[in-house]
């Protein structure tokens, strides 16, 4: 029926619509206690490309002390995001940055993503930032669209010809 509302448990961003959204997530800190349920998850085939080496990582940040979530839904871990905050490191898109996340491959387009972007812009904004940032590579597999999605703003690359988005608070 041509202008009827959408199922209840779909979602509609950039004018697609998305599939069943989970409802019942929730963050946990990477902990011994859950780190090999979150090493467990699979990306969708050809989504592991994105994943920036930890040694790239590592030039810009300490990655020890990174902010590291997984992402449950009810019981099954869906998704891993790792964040940092700190104001005194010299690049600016790496002081409030998601430095990476990935979501599971069968609980992609449902909510999970948005979900770690808002947790990780609700700790920034609880620790003083306006802004946080993601580095991306452009490419259709690529977390490009979703960025752009959930209000992230393209405003230069890196030296690597990476995308850098920043999202205000």
């Amino acid at each position: 029926m041509t202008g009827a509302p959408p199922p209840a448990s779909t979602a509609q961003r950039d004018g697609r619509w998305y599939g069943e959204r989970m409802e019942k997530l929730r963050l946990e800190e990477l902990s011994a206690a859950n780190v090999v349920a979150a090493n467990s998850m699979t990306l969708k085939r050809g989504q592991e490309a994105f994943l920036a080496p930890n040694a790239r990582l590592e030039e810009f940040v300490n990655t020890q002390s990174a902010w590291q979530r997984v992402v449950f839904d009810g019981d099954e871990p869906v998704a891993y995001v790792m964040a940092n905050f700190d104001p005194e490191v010299d690049r600016e898109e790496y002081r409030a940055s998601i430095l990476r996340m990935y979501v599971a491959g069968e609980a992609q387009r449902k909510g999970v993503g948005t979900f770690m972007v808002d947790q990780v812009a609700a700790e920034a904004k609880r620790l003083g930032f306006e802004s946080i940032f993601a580095v991306w590579e452009e490419d259709e597999l690529g977390p490009g669209d979703f960025f752009r999605a959930v209000g992230f703003e393209i405003i230069g690359e890196n030296e690597y010809g990476e995308s850098i988005g920043r999202k205000s608070l």
